[in-house]
């Protein structure tokens, strides 16, 4: 009798320490939603942002080469409903922290292309005097560069970059504010044609 309950003490320690190392290991272990990885992850964002993260089209923006800042707190945003957006709040709800932090990663390593446009050649060079003015300080190497975690907005689609200054000049989505204080600037001086020569400059920029 002695020997049996010793063995159903050991065998209920036993689980017990099994069960403390399964907790643990699920805690260390990043949650995955059935073990996806970040390139399984990545495929049903195909469809709206391109292979690789390069949207062919002006509906989607191309999300390759951000960095993985802007890219989590972007997702966050839409999951949030603090950023407005048609679809991607639904979307974002849809994964985990880690997800969307090995999405990040994947991203941030593929190479940005940038959208073959039309744009005005003038308004491009007014646009360029403006971003060295308002833009660059968060925006730098002329908009291309993701090392601010502030987007890519160098050779990125125009509608894009239109909608989403119209929801930060309305106010639908929350700007920090210097950006706020140089947007609030430059539209007081310069207005709607101001927005249009910015958008003439990053769509100039295709190389």
């Amino acid at each position: 009798m002695a020997y049996k309950t010793f063995t159903r003490a050991a065998l209920v320690a036993g689980l017990a320490v099994g069960a403390a190392f399964s907790a643990t290991a699920a805690e260390e272990k990043p949650k995955m939603m059935m073990g996806a990885d970040a390139a399984m992850l990545a495929n049903s964002c195909t469809g709206c942002h391109g292979t690789d993260g390069n949207s062919l089209g002006p509906a989607a923006p191309s999300i390759a080469g951000l960095s993985p800042t802007y890219f989590e707190e972007t997702m966050v945003g839409f999951a949030s409903g603090e950023i407005p957006s048609t679809i991607m709040n639904r979307i974002a709800k849809g994964y985990t922290e880690d997800e969307i932090k090995a999405m990040a990663k994947h991203y941030a390593g593929k190479p940005f292309v940038k959208a073959t446009q039309s744009f005005d050649a003038d308004l491009a060079a007014k646009g360029a005097k403006l971003h060295d003015k308002y833009c660059e300080k968060c925006h730098a190497e002329g908009g291309q560069s993701p090392e601010d975690d502030a987007g890519v907005l160098a050779g990125q689609w125009t509608p894009y970059v239109n909608w989403t200054l119209a929801d930060y000049k309305a106010g639908d989505r929350e700007a920090t504010k210097k950006m706020k204080k140089k947007l609030s600037e430059m539209l007081e001086r310069e207005g709607s044609d101001g927005v249009m020569a910015l958008l003439n400059y990053y769509a100039s920029q295709q190389k």
